[in-house]
């Protein structure tokens, strides 16, 4: 199971009109539009029409008006993502054991243990709770053993041994950045001076959208477990807040480990796309490769950097790990794939020998000419080189454009052949035209 980087979810109420809002003695004086009149002239109206209709009905006058009653609670699932007051009405219990199904306690847990979980896992355990809405409660504890608070909610979560709260969560984590944030972290307000006022504290689920102002709450808040889209980084006591990461969260098993959104931050352990290595990449992901790779022992391939702009240096340094690995040929091509990124963001695998350098640049075979230049295949070319080119095309597996040739002449076929090469080396947007440069071609004639 994949943590995901970004969640679609249901947007909440935009209903702005002042009648979801203060009762009517306490609000401004216009309404949608339409004037209200003074609270005095209101009640006297009211009072009249009241004493006219009981009159007139043989009725007593009501003692007291209805209360508002158009809109449910903004935690029902009419409106999950809007809070009913400024701040979670989340009273917590303090530090304990967990407690078996019949409520027995279990045995305390001494110090701080970080028992390692995965991001998915963390995500699949809050999930759970919201699907089964289990009802929040600071003295009541689920089937699982775990408190029905918020902070109970996140002991769940992260498989900590016993239920923490707000005021000992942090020390079970790191402090992050907002840019670092992936799923599976937590955003962390404890208010020492008074901690039933406004304490809570939410599990991130991923970025609603790419402009980083809202994101995707798993939260254990009155009535019972929610998941909803939350401003950053919460709807009081904001700026409050801190990010935190479990000290115990490891890489998923396959790369399944989500990022977040971005190529920013240092956990990006989600393998990110072939697209994103190559010629003319220039992207933060290039850059924790060439780390990753210093790391492993490829510091002598690189004369500066590792940074975000591809170069031989990351090509020699990549082939030069997965020969370390045994691989070979196209396992080997210096260009990492999802196994050669797994085991470089978990540690696996065997690192580079001291001294290697990888090998030079590869160059085209000798029965093939040197990348003779771009103006060789152009619409109105007609020369040797597009029908090498073709040829070679055919011979890799990628002539299916062709009803006839290939030939000297440049034509459409020969453009969607070598598009098709390009896009099966990962490439896209313009390094994907379907016109071959010098990487295309060497790659075509290793």
């Amino acid at each position: 199971m994949e943590a995901p980087a970004f969640e679609d979810v249901d947007p909440g109420s935009d209903c702005d009109c002042p009648a979801c809002g203060p009762g009517l003695l306490n609000r401004p004086a216009a309404s949608c539009g339409r004037p209200v009149p003074p609270a005095g002239r209101v009640l006297a109206v009211l009072a009249t029409a009241a004493a006219a209709t009981g009159a007139a009905l043989g009725a007593a006058p009501a003692a007291a008006a209805a209360p508002h009653t158009a809109h449910r609670s903004p935690y029902s699932p009419d409106r999950p993502a809007a809070p009913a007051e400024d701040e979670p009405d989340t009273p917590q219990g303090g530090k304990a054991p967990l407690h078996g199904p019949g409520g027995t306690p279990a045995q305390a847990v001494t110090g701080v243990k970080t028992p390692p979980t995965t991001r998915a896992e963390i995500i699949r355990r809050a999930k759970a709770w919201v699907a089964a809405r289990v009802p929040y409660s600071m003295g009541a504890y689920w089937s699982d053993g775990y408190r029905q608070d918020c902070s109970g909610f996140v002991s769940m979560a992260w498989g900590l041994p016993g239920n923490e709260w707000t005021g000992s969560l942090g020390q079970f984590g790191v402090r992050i950045g907002k840019g670092d944030l992936q799923p599976g972290d937590i955003l962390l307000f404890h208010n020492p001076a008074n901690p039933q006022k406004g304490s809570h504290v939410v599990i991130f689920g991923g970025w609603t959208d790419p402009t980083r102002t809202s994101y995707v709450a798993y939260e254990q808040t009155p009535p019972a477990t929610r998941r909803g889209s939350t401003p950053y980084a919460y709807w009081s006591h904001s700026g409050q807040y801190v990010p935190y990461r479990y000290k115990g969260v490891t890489a998923d098993t396959a790369g399944a480990e989500a990022g977040d959104g971005g190529a920013g931050g240092g956990g990006q352990a989600a393998y990110p796309g072939r697209s994103s290595f190559g010629p003319g990449a220039d992207n933060a992901y290039v850059t924790r490769l060439g780390q990753m790779l210093v790391a492993r022992g490829g510091a002598s391939f690189y004369r500066s950097g590792p940074g975000p702009r591809w170069g031989d240096a990351d090509r020699r340094a990549t082939e030069a790990f997965q020969l370390a690995q045994g691989w070979r040929g196209d396992d080997a091509d210096g260009v990492p794939g999802p196994r050669t990124w797994s085991l470089l963001v978990s540690g696996g695998g065997r690192d580079i020998a001291s001294g290697t350098t990888g090998t030079p640049d590869p160059s085209p075979d000798p029965g093939a000419p040197a990348f003779p230049g771009k103006a060789m295949f152009r619409p109105g070319a007609d020369n040797a080189h597009v029908t090498r080119l073709g040829r070679r095309l055919v011979e890799k597996g990628f002539g299916t454009h062709y009803t006839t040739g290939p030939g000297p002449r440049w034509g459409e076929a020969d453009r969607r052949n070598v598009e098709a090469f390009q896009r099966a080396q990962g490439w896209r947007g313009g390094a994907a035209d379907g016109y071959p440069g010098p990487e295309t071609w060497r790659r075509l004639f290793l």
